[in-house]
Order: C-alpha cells, then sequence, then structure tokens
C-alpha cells in the first residue's frame, strides 16, 4: 500500500500549514556518510495528492523509479533540504547522533520554517516544534517517503563518485553496505577514509591487524 497524506492532513486541521516530512539514507552502512532529507509540500498538494502519485518508499523502487521519484518531489515540493554527515562524525557521535545531526543540517536548509515534523521513528529533542515520529513511516508518510527518495538518491550519487576516488572497494555497487563482496575487498585492501571504524566489521578488522 502506498504511502497517504492522512497524517500531514491531521496536521493541517490542527493549524500546522507548514509540514516537513524527514527520513535518512545509510544508516546502516559500513562506509559513507548517513544523509537525511526533509521535504515540504504545498499545503494544496497535501489536500490532493493525486499530482505526487507515484512518490513511494525509496526501498520499494527500482533505481530508476527512484529517480524518477526524486525529479518529481524536486518538481513538485515547496521546500527540500539536505543533511550529510560523513563517517568520522559517525565515529566520533554515534550513529543516531549523527542521524539526528543530518536531519538538523536539512531541516536548516528548507526555504521555510515547518510548523511541525514528521519524522520515520526518530525525533529531535532538540528542536522545540511538535514532531510525530512513525515506525515504518516513509511506507506511511507521503512527505517522508519523499524525504526518503531524496536521501537515497543523493547518497546513492555520493558513492558513485566515491566509487571512482576509492574503485577497489566497488561502492557504486553495493553502496557501502555490508556485502560479501565489500568484505572481501576489506580483508584484501583494509578500510580507506570512507569507512566507519567504530562499526563492528571494522573494529574486528582492526583487531585482526592487532
Amino acid at each position: 500500500m502506498a504511502p497517504t497524506c492522512e497524517y500531514e492532513r491531521d496536521l493541517v486541521a490542527q493549524g500546522y500549514q507548514v509540514i516537513a516530512g524527514l527520513d535518512e539514507a545509510g544508516r546502516g552502512c559500513w562506509a559513507g556518510p548517513v544523509v537525511a532529507a526533509a521535504v515540504v509540500f504545498p499545503r494544496d498538494l497535501l489536500m490532493n495528492s493525486e499530482t505526487l502519485r507515484g512518490i513511494d518508499d525509496s526501498k520499494q523502487l527500482s533505481a530508476l523509479a527512484r529517480e524518477q521519484g526524486y525529479a518529481q518531489v524536486r518538481r513538485w515540493a515547496s521546500g527540500v533540504g539536505v543533511g550529510i554527515v560523513p563517517a568520522y562524525l559517525i565515529d566520533a557521535y554515534g550513529i543516531i547522533a549523527a542521524t539526528r545531526l543530518a536531519m538538523t543540517v536539512a531541516l536548516l536548509q528548507l526555504p521555510c520554517q515547518p510548523h511541525a515534523l514528521l519524522l520515520d521513528a526518530l525525533v529531535l529533542p532538540t528542536l522545540r516544534v511538535p514532531q510525530q515520529p512513525l515506525i515504518k513511516g516513509d511506507a506511511r508518510s507521503l512527505s517522508i517517503a519523499a524525504a526518503s527518495l531524496v536521501a537515497k538518491v543523493t547518497r546513492d550519487r555520493l558513492m558513485q563518485t566515491a566509487d571512482r576516488a576509492f574503485p577497489v572497494y566497488g561502492f557504486a555497487a553495493h553502496k557501502g553496505y555490508g556485502t560479501a563482496r565489500h568484505q572481501r575487498m576489506l580483508d584484501q585492501h583494509g578500510a580507506c577514509v570512507l569507512h566507519r571504524r567504530t562499526f563492528a566489521p571494522l573494529l574486528a578488522l582492526h583487531a585482526e591487524g592487532a
């Protein structure tokens, strides 16, 4: 079942006029940044969302469909913000704190100040703005699904660029996730600057080399 604007419409009915959906990509990866996106749609589109048909949870779409959905979000959203937190800060602060930082940066990139937030599971405790975390929010809220598309496509493009800088790891194929090929390349070549050294596979690699 595709995500809807039900949660957005409920917030509008409560008097919130600008609603941002937030999601992230790359939280579980061994390498690369965590990327968050914030998306705001015009109120009239939230009330009549037929124009946004086709926007879905990024995990449910092919690479081509994600690119098409990304273009659709960029065309119709009244605001899109992106936050990128690199591997060394993930190692310094932990993945949850780094994800929250990426989301906060994404919100700061918006051209408008949201009156309420819809988030995929997390909350941002340092922000004084009404927040509604939704489990599997990218499958339930259209604004969160749109944010998941922007975050995923942005991160995939970054990892394709990283592949050209560090071709031995195969980043263009696995995007930094923990695949068998990625593990083999780590065993052969060790870690590069894009790897998250506090994540278990990298800790194990360091222990073996100690």
